[in-house]
């Protein structure tokens, strides 16, 4: 996610840049959404960032406030209704939402959306078709939309004690731009500085892609509300952080830094810890590139066994780990990855990788390692068991 308050700038071109940095977080689907005081336009569709805009949807979009996402589907079918930034007309204007994260009480936001009073062409999420909101992101809209005796920044302040699970969102309405975080602070969120305005994104990575400079993370259980009176924050709840590990092992970008520590450091440590609990006689340590690098490089620091590349990669292919069905997963390994036989043959390897979700991708490494003439494959996985 990637959220701007920066008037006199192109906001879309700024948001655009931003979502690039951070395409490793998602690639189903891309949005922005831009206000330029009076409406809001929201662009989204299927693909990757550079994919979904060109250079004359982004000048169409003028503005100086601007939300963008990059999607991963956790909740919701990976279809252009479940796209963000969502959007929804309220009693004094319209909202558009980006989430990062996944809600566990969504029974319980549905019957408060249903129970909501006002016109059933706004609010009839339980009447649509299952196809066209099958998200938790819409539901947090749709009560945060429904404000008719308050601003919505007291709204907020209602709704967000009510969500369960994992939530960092950017928002905004005409004027103002709204970042919020859950108690626990499991996604990551921080907030940046421009020269003539603000920008909040889910790594610093994309502060740093857009020239602005890192201010601090949004704290967990924080509401920010940005507009032309300044930067106000609100505590909706007390913290109780609980950041998730796999920010650490994979998700996050290298030259991230998330709760004071940089990713890559900290992946590289955990290769050495594993050198240590788990230790090998070995020829060659490699990576499976490019999540399992850092951990592989700690491996082989920590044991002082020759550190090589046993895998070539394509680096045309996307993440497996985020592709959407099983079949496209087990095609997309064989296209991600081959061995490197002259340097594996008759030598016992020690193969690292960053963790393993689903399987799919060990099982077929280790079968191309025996395939090449290993003498010896050992697995060390980077992740603690989840």
């Amino acid at each position: 996610m990637f959220g701007v308050w920066a008037p006199g700038e192109d906001v879309a071109k700024l948001t655009y840049f931003g979502l690039y940095a951070l395409q490793h977080r998602g690639q189903e689907s891309a949005g922005i959404a831009v206000s330029n005081g009076r409406q809001i336009l929201v662009y989204k569709d299927m693909g990757l960032v550079s994919q979904v805009f060109d250079e004359t949807t982004l000048d169409s979009l003028k503005g100086h406030l601007a939300i963008g996402h990059a999607r991963y589907s956790t909740t919701g079918a990976s279809t252009w209704e479940n796209a963000q930034p969502t959007f929804r007309p309220t009693p004094g204007g319209s909202i558009a939402l980006g989430h990062n994260g996944n809600l566990v009480n969504t029974h319980e936001l549905r019957d408060l959306v249903e129970a909501l009073p006002g016109p059933d062409d706004e609010l009839e999420l339980h009447t649509r078709p299952a196809q066209e909101s099958t998200n938790d992101t819409s539901l947090v809209t749709a009560l945060l939309a429904h404000h008719p005796d308050s601003s919505l920044e007291q709204r907020a302040i209602e709704v967000l004690p009510l969500l369960r699970g994992a939530f960092s969102f950017v928002w905004m309405d005409e004027d103002t731009l709204y970042a919020a975080r859950d108690p626990q602070g499991i996604r990551p969120l921080v907030l940046g500085r421009l020269e003539r305005g603000w920008v909040i994104a889910s790594e610093d990575a994309a502060l740093a892609t857009v020239r602005a400079s890192v201010v601090r993370e949004v704290e967990p259980g924080e509401l920010l509300v940005i507009d032309e009176s300044g930067l106000r924050s609100h505590h909706f709840a007390e913290p109780t952080p609980k950041g998730c590990v796999f920010e650490y092992v994979y998700l996050a970008r290298p030259d991230a830094t998330i709760s004071g520590r940089n990713v890559h450091e900290a992946r590289v440590e955990m290769g050495r810890r594993l050198a240590r609990e788990f230790p090998v006689e070995a020829d060659l340590v490699m990576p499976v590139p490019e999540s399992g690098t850092p951990a592989a490089s700690g491996y082989a620091q920590e044991s002082g066994i020759p550190f090589g590349q046993g895998f070539v990669k394509n680096a045309y292919v996307g993440r497996t780990f985020i592709q959407p069905s099983q079949t496209l997963r087990q095609l997309g390994i064989r296209l991600k990855l081959n061995a490197l036989e002259h340097m594996i043959r008759g030598k016992r390897v020690v193969v690292v990788d960053d963790s393993i979700v689903r399987g799919n991708t060990q099982r077929a490494l280790i079968r191309m390692l025996r395939e090449a003439g290993a003498a010896e494959v050992h697995v060390r996985i980077a992740s603690s068991p989840v």
